[in-house]
């Protein structure tokens, strides 16, 4: 039991006084029971607290340096092994140990954003599983020296590289013009220029050259082929020329049939041939001009 304080009264020195009476002051019965099962319990809690916070610093290896993988250095925040982000990191840099790469991963994308002072957002790189989505006023790919490969903007497309290849097997669509100092193919390949619903021009201040070294040069078209000189000339410089579709004026049954014919031309332009004579024959045969 509890010590007791006892008080001695002497209500009166009178004598038939029966003696003095001594009053019990403290916490009895339920009382103090109930203030001994309080204080056990806080103490199991304190214990109970106390073990998972031993724990708790042990699962998530907290050192004096830092939490499990995430260390904290002079420099920042260095973070070892995978790590997942389940909100938006904000980060000056990020860059991974020396010798090691980088990776992005996400289920769904991952979306890069340059923010201004207002957090308008400037440029935006979204790489997602079908696409890879770029927003911003110019986009350039250049060297680790500094030269400019590739520039898109508003205006134009620039590629700076020495050669520009088109590995594809239907060629390159071009909806509108193209300029280029030289177009050719790969050795040992043909190179075609196909307009197949439109017209097909190609045009040179100083002049257009067409050149196949190693193999022959075709020209098709459907209706006309027009090869036209303003103030010069249209020179065909070749060993042989032949014009095998070329119509034939009438026969003249006098003489001898020979093989041999000259070229005649009308007033419009068109050729014919026209069987050779003593003379020249092409007056004869003046109906296929009509």
């Amino acid at each position: 039991m509890m010590p007791q304080e006892q008080y001695t009264h002497h209500r009166s020195t009178m004598p038939g006084s029966e003696g003095p009476q001594v009053y019990k002051v403290g916490i009895y019965g339920w009382r103090k029971r109930c203030l001994y099962f309080f204080v056990l319990l806080l103490m199991i809690l304190i214990l109970v607290n106390l073990a998972m916070t031993i724990w708790i610093l042990k699962v998530m290896n907290f050192t004096i340096d830092g939490m499990g993988n995430l260390r904290i250095t002079e420099k920042g925040l260095k973070l070892e092994g995978d790590s997942e982000f389940l909100q938006p990191l904000y980060a000056k840099e990020i860059q991974s140990r020396p010798g090691n790469a980088l990776y992005f991963k996400s289920a769904r994308n991952v979306t890069v954003n340059i923010l201004n002072d207002q957090t308008k957002v400037l440029t935006q790189l979204i790489t997602g599983p079908k696409s890879v989505e770029a927003y911003g006023k110019k986009f350039e790919v250049k060297t680790v020296s500094g030269k400019l490969l590739f520039s898109a903007d508003d205006n134009e497309v620039v590629v700076g590289a020495e050669r520009l290849r088109v590995l594809g097997a239907e060629g390159t669509v071009f909806p509108k013009s193209i300029e280029t100092p030289n177009v050719r193919a790969d050795p040992f390949k043909e190179l075609r220029l196909e307009s197949p619903t439109r017209s097909l021009v190609m045009e040179a201040p100083k002049g257009v050259e067409i050149n196949a070294e190693a193999g022959n040069m075709e020209a098709t078209c459907r209706t006309e082929l027009r090869l036209e000189s303003k103030d010069g000339e249209i020179k065909l410089d070749a060993a042989k020329i032949k014009l095998p579709r070329l119509p034939h004026g009438s026969y003249t049954p006098t003489g001898t049939r020979q093989k041999v014919f000259e070229i005649c031309v009308c007033a419009n332009g068109r050729l014919f041939l026209s069987q050779a004579g003593a003379g020249s024959t092409c007056q004869i045969n003046t109906s296929v001009c009509l």
